[in-house]
């Protein structure tokens, strides 16, 4: 049975089916609670519960920690971006930690940023030291993946496409709500992630709706084998494992793609901003983006975070 640990600004709780339980740590990151499992057991037994609403949540992944994202990983994604899925190789990028937020938060748009966009993504959460050159073994995945989490890699297309800057355009404070809920999940229910349905809402428009099984192409294992070969990881440390189709950039028809490759750089941004601005679907003041991860038949349920777009 999966284990949906929560967090206050004082406290772990664990989520059980009449409410949220104190869990009695001296855990203050999320590194340590994952330390201290056998307290999140214990609490599981406890019938002196609060309502999970009474709880002010913030995010269950503490700072600082390594946050790595996988680059186009699902086909739908790949091709709404006109690429092949066929051709796209395993890539990774770099977010600020300082980017991590609430599942309830605003989304703060910076003053200079034009065009924010959302990804609802499935968060790895690392278990235990990896160190580099790490021989992951896929039968084994549960010892290093302790769970996961619903988050949205919020970003400033304007920064991130004329410089191909992801840190920067996705690392801002508030472009990463994580939460509600670290999930942390057993080897039989970790085989299940390809069931995991993501989906996101903008004012309660279904924007992304799309399974695991079938559209994402670096599964969980592979992704993690390739990432340890070269970069240390430690228990707390994300992973957010790529988007399906639905975000607000896609790309642009073919005839009026092969005549921005022959404008200068200067000419074709400039026209690409112009015709952007006209989007709608890139979020706005005062919208409400809900992010939301479980299989179909709600066995595995990472929750549902709600966060309202602020404009600075």
């Amino acid at each position: 049975m999966t284990l949906s640990v929560l967090r206050t600004a004082e406290s772990w709780w664990l989520q059980t089916s009449s409410g949220a339980v104190r869990i009695t740590t001296t855990a203050r990151t999320t590194a340590e609670l994952l330390a201290d499992r056998d307290a999140v057991r214990a609490a599981a037994s406890s019938t002196e519960t609060v309502a999970v609403d009474s709880l002010e949540l913030v995010s269950p992944i503490t700072r600082p920690c390594r946050v790595v994202a996988q680059m186009t990983n699902y086909a739908s994604h790949v091709r709404d971006s006109g690429m092949n899925p066929d051709n796209v190789p395993l890539t990774f990028f770099r977010k600020s930690s300082a980017s991590i937020t609430g599942p309830h938060d605003d989304i703060i748009k910076p003053a200079h940023v034009r065009l924010l966009d959302y990804e609802v993504e499935i968060g790895l959460v690392i278990g235990r030291e990896i160190p580099a050159g790490t021989a992951i073994s896929t039968d084994r995945l549960a010892d290093y993946i302790a769970g996961l989490v619903v988050t949205n890699d919020v970003s400033a297309r304007d920064v991130q496409l004329p410089q191909t800057q992801f840190y920067e355009a996705k690392s801002y404070p508030s472009f990463t709500p994580a939460g509600p809920a670290l999930v942390l999940l057993d080897s039989d229910e970790l085989g299940r992630f390809g069931e995991l349905r993501l989906r996101l809402r903008v004012n309660g428009e279904l924007r992304q709706d799309m399974l695991v099984d079938g559209d994402m192409l670096y599964r969980p294992a592979p992704a993690l084998q390739s990432l340890a070969r070269f970069q240390d990881l430690a228990a707390g440390d994300l992973i957010l494992t790529g988007t399906p189709a639905g975000t607000a950039l896609s790309a642009p028809p073919k005839p009026i793609e092969m005549i921005g490759a022959l404008l200068p750089p200067a000419v074709k941004w400039k026209a690409f901003f112009k015709r952007q601005a006209g989007n709608p679907r890139y979020l706005h003041h005062g919208d409400v983006v809900e992010a939301s991860v479980s299989t179909d038949d709600g066995a595995i349920d990472l929750g549902r975070q709600r966060n309202t777009v602020r404009f600075e």
